[in-house]
Order: structure tokens, then C-alpha cells, then sequence
């Protein structure tokens, strides 16, 4: 009754709008007779599948401290990615999970897929991720289950992450809201004078401040957008990218204004956005470790 419940509310508030090159466990050919390409990276084939966390534990091994992004199927197709994944989707050795990481000189993107009695991840080096910007929007999302498989529903209206007891999620008819509560030792700093500073200053400090904003972005990124499945059109690269986010983000002379008042905000708003149905996203930081996504519908 409770998934029911919270089913309906997401639909009213959402329905309007061991690794290396190829390695001695598989080579490159044996890998191509999976997926058939010219981009072919490496290839680990696990006989048995891959149990328990040893999946993650090979893609960390090539994404070391970059963090692997899941391809979503319904959201925005980067030709690049599709040369790749096309054939497979189309073929009955379809895959099982498409992630794909930014971190480095070359994206490279991965795919789980079937091989026999067991399962094979097969790497691809990109060029570039090539979509064009698109306006964002909120896919139709009716089940919990998929939206939140990372989190336990602890109420009606209510999820915690699995992982992180501080990560949660409230649910209601017309706003949902993500938050996120590491509270930081030291506050933001907010100096009184800043307003008599010179030009200079002024601009080296704004930079500091936009350069940490950016950071708290990335953070609400990994926490609220990337730990969820399905809700908007942007895969989840597409929102670290300048050319879909940079009129959506805070600006040099709004942190200016924030810092001339001299006293700390209750929240600094660092992305908002308005989506194709109406809809309102909002990411807000305090600068002290709280941190927090709302989507409105209006």
C-alpha cells in the first residue's frame, strides 16, 4: 500500500510534464565475437558472473578515483555512445548494465553483457561525448522501485539511502526533496569588509567562492541526480557539462552580491532550473555541509 502510495504521488508530480588492455582472460578479438567494434579498450570476462561486489571492484580498478555513471536508456542519446551500444541493443545478446566515466583524457564507456554461463564487461575508448544540448525534462515515473532502488522506504512519503543514513528523500503530491546533512567543522567564511575591498580582491575571492559552489554542484550531482534512475532526460554527464548546465548555474556577480551583505545566507541557490512541463529544480548548499535538490511542480 505504501509503494502505492508513493507511486502515485511521483506520477503527480512528475507525469505532467582486473583489468587492462586486453588481458589474458579475454583478448580483444574473443571480446569482439560479444560486441563487434573498432573501439574495443579491454574485456574481463567472469565464468561464474560477477557476484557480489567483485562488479564494482573491476570497474573501480579502471576508473580508479573517477566516479562510473549508469547509462540510462530513456534518456538523451549521445551518438558517440550509441555507435557503441546500437549493434548490442539491437542483437538478442543485449546488455545487462551500460555505465560510462568522464575522468580522464578519453571518455570510456562499459557494458555488461551475457556470455555463456556467465557474464563479460567489455571497455570502449569515445572520442568525445557529442549530444547536443536539449531542455530538460522530467520523464513520466511511476514505480519506486526503479526511481529508488538505492534507497529502503522508511514511510508513506519517506526513503533512506541504503548506504548513507544521511542521504533521503521526501516525496509528496506536488514537490519532491532530496537532502543531504554532512555538517562541515568549519563554516563558510563571510568576511564584513568585503564590500571595501578592491577590485582585485573582489574578483579573487568571487572566484574562490565559485570555484567551491562548483564543487557543492558536484556533490548534488553524485548524491541526488546520480543515485536515482529515470526522473530526467539528461544522462548524468550531461549535467557536469558547460554547455547544458552554465545558464542554469549560479553567476560571478550573484556570489558578489551574496558576499557584499557581509553575513552568511540561509542557503545559496547554486542551479536552477526550469523544465519543459513547468517543473522547478533547485539545487541549494549552506557552505556547511548541507545540501539539497527540490523539484517543484507547479
Amino acid at each position: 500500500m505504501r509503494k502505492y502510495l508513493v507511486a502515485c504521488a511521483i506520477a503527480c508530480a512528475l507525469a505532467a510534464a582486473s583489468w587492462a588492455a586486453p588481458n589474458s582472460a579475454v583478448s580483444a578479438s574473443k571480446a569482439k565475437t560479444v560486441a563487434p567494434s573498432k573501439k574495443i579498450y579491454g574485456a574481463i570476462e567472469a565464468k561464474d558472473g560477477f557476484n557480489g561486489g567483485r562488479l564494482f571492484d573491476v570497474l573501480d580498478s579502471v576508473g580508479g578515483s573517477g566516479t562510473w555513471m549508469e547509462w540510462d536508456v530513456n534518456g538523451v542519446r549521445d551518438p558517440a555512445v550509441m555507435k557503441v551500444l546500437d549493434p548490442m541493443l539491437n542483437s538478442s545478446n543485449k546488455p545487462k548494465m551500460v555505465w560510462l566515466i568522464t575522468e580522464r583524457d578519453k571518455p570510456l564507456i562499459s557494458v555488461l553483457l551475457p556470455k555463456d554461463a556467465g557474464e563479460v564487461i567489455v571497455f570502449y575508448e569515445l572520442d568525445a561525448l557529442d549530444a547536443k544540448p536539449v531542455p530538460l525534462r522530467l520523464n513520466k515515473v511511476f514505480t519506486p522501485d526503479v526511481v529508488f532502488r538505492d534507497y529502503k522506504q522508511v514511510s508513506e512519503t519517506e526513503f533512506v539511502h541504503l548506504d548513507r543514513s544521511n542521504l533521503k528523500i521526501s516525496v509528496l503530491d506536488k514537490r519532491i526533496r532530496f537532502t543531504y546533512d554532512n555538517p562541515d567543522k568549519t563554516p563558510l567564511r563571510y568576511d564584513a569588509d568585503f564590500a571595501t575591498k578592491t577590485i582585485v580582491e573582489k574578483h579573487n575571492e568571487v572566484n574562490d567562492y565559485l570555484g567551491f559552489l562548483k564543487y557543492e554542484y558536484s556533490m548534488m550531482l553524485r548524491a541526488f541526480v546520480q543515485s536515482t534512475r529515470g526522473i530526467f532526460n539528461w544522462q548524468p554527464w550531461h549535467w557536469y557539462m558547460d554547455k547544458w548546465n552554465s545558464k542554469f548555474m549560479i553567476t560571478p556577480k550573484e556570489i558578489e552580491m551574496i558576499l557584499s551583505k557581509g553575513i552568511p545566507p540561509e542557503y545559496i541557490t547554486v542551479f536552477k532550473a526550469k523544465a519543459v512541463g513547468g517543473e522547478v529544480i533547485e539545487m541549494h548548499t549552506t557552505g556547511n555541509g548541507f545540501l539539497e535538490m527540490v523539484i517543484k511542480r507547479p
